[in-house]
């Protein structure tokens, strides 16, 4: 894998993100200048970016920049520093084959930490130093490779107070030691919060249901949940979801926040609570994010629904701009999130990894130019053969990859699997 010697501007990242706020053109500038890291950095990104016609000198502002399909984390090795032995690896979660996982490379945690902190303190914490807390989710030496996990450990040690634990083992989850938690805040009149995927606290209220109890946390005890379902539990209307958080644990829909990040993203979302559904999701100065037809990766029509793409500044080491499968809304202040993407738009998703693959993949020789072949030297002293065909006349008729009669002119159907890079 070809990678450059130009080192990404980490020390101006991590300044960007502690400071407060930003106007457009400073976003923009730090956009264009890590997408010509990544240009010039990851080969099979730049011919994706060469195919779509946007390179550092088109590209003017962070809406130009093409989004990378989220899939294509799976497909291929998305990185511009080479492996480093302390590098932390995120996987995405739905299979246990490790080689159909999709994989986000941080060879410099520091940025991915101070991002999740510094948008943490303002949007769950708002203004609390720290509290206790209670983790719905197992830790990190049980799952090394998930960036959930590590987001809650964050938490934990960042915001949480000496007694904040986790109520998750290898045998499941610890209610009763829960119950007794939630029982001694009651009793104490301190506030709590609880953290944890979304699946985990259904097995709360099913639990709180099946056992007749309920609490009453104290008054700024907040709760956040995230990650959806993923199957681990039964699935709930967000209506009957934090209906039932509210009225079983005592705590106030405005303070039942949801995050909305993934794998993919170095920088979360998150709403102002949930009284209202669906809730508005926003993020911090450091990502912009629109709405795009997945196919073309243009925006939609100003008011139209359309598929989320994100431009994280904080992927330095990966793409900063990536097109998820979820359908977002305009909204005051950021966005709304509907959901997966289904039918045509589903559709869209999965031919936007197709082109992806197909545009980063190195480009076959024509087979009628034996002097561009890549499998051929370019100068070859006179009757040697083509490693592919015996005589001179069947290379010149036959594509050396795909064997086609008269392939003319290098077309996508002709190129190789994409590597890993």
């Amino acid at each position: 894998m070809l990678m450059t010697h130009v080192e990404p501007p980490l020390a101006d990242l991590l300044e960007f993100i502690a400071q407060d706020g930003c106007s457009d053109t400073q976003f923009d500038q730090l956009a264009l200048r890590l997408f010509a890291y990544q240009y010039g950095a990851n080969p099979a990104y730049r011919s994706f970016c060469q195919r779509r016609g946007a390179t550092p000198r088109r590209v003017t502002t962070w809406s130009d920049i093409p989004p990378v399909p989220i899939d294509a984390f799976k497909a291929m090795e998305l990185r511009c520093e080479p492996p480093r032995p302390d590098e932390r690896v995120f996987m995405t979660s739905g299979t246990t084959r490790a080689d159909m996982r999709g994989r986000h490379f941080h060879p410099h945690l520091e940025v991915y930490d101070l991002s999740m902190t510094r948008h943490f303190a303002q949007r769950f914490m708002q203004g609390v130093q720290r509290l206790p807390m209670g983790i719905l989710f197992p830790d990190e030496t049980a799952m090394p490779n998930s960036s959930l996990a590590h987001y809650l450990a964050l938490a934990k040690s960042t915001f949480g107070t000496a007694n904040s634990r986790y109520f998750m083992t290898p045998q499941g989850m610890d209610l009763q030691a829960l119950w007794q938690t939630l029982e001694q805040a009651e009793g104490e009149g301190r506030p709590y919060a609880l953290l944890g995927a979304s699946f985990s606290f259904v097995h709360v209220i099913d639990a709180l249901r099946r056992e007749g109890r309920r609490f009453r946390l104290p008054a700024g005890s907040r709760i956040l949940d995230t990650g959806g379902y993923k199957k681990q539990s039964r699935e709930l209307p967000l209506e009957a979801f934090y209906a039932e958080l509210s009225e079983l644990l005592g705590v106030p829909r405005t303070l039942c926040i949801n995050m909305y990040g993934m794998t993919e993203l170095s920088t979360q979302f998150y709403d102002d609570g949930n009284a209202t559904l669906p809730s508005v999701k926003s993020g911090p100065h450091w990502i912009r994010s629109r709405l795009v037809d997945p196919v073309t990766g243009q925006n939609v029509p100003q008011g139209e629904r359309g598929i989320l793409a994100h431009c994280d500044l904080g992927n330095f080491n990966s793409v900063t701009t990536i097109l998820t499968e979820d359908v977002g809304a305009p909204a005051e202040g950021g966005f709304l999130l509907l959901g997966r993407a289904e039918g045509a738009q589903a559709k869209g998703c999965s031919l936007a990894v197709e082109e992806f693959l197909r545009s980063s993949a190195p480009r076959t020789c024509a087979g009628s130019k034996p002097a561009t072949c890549p499998a051929w030297p370019r100068t070859r002293s006179a009757g040697t053969r083509h490693p592919s065909r015996a005589t001179a006349s069947n290379w010149r008729s036959r594509c050396p990859s795909c064997r086609r009669r008269r392939c003319r002119r290098w077309r996508s159907a002709c190129a190789p699997p994409a590597p890993s890079i």
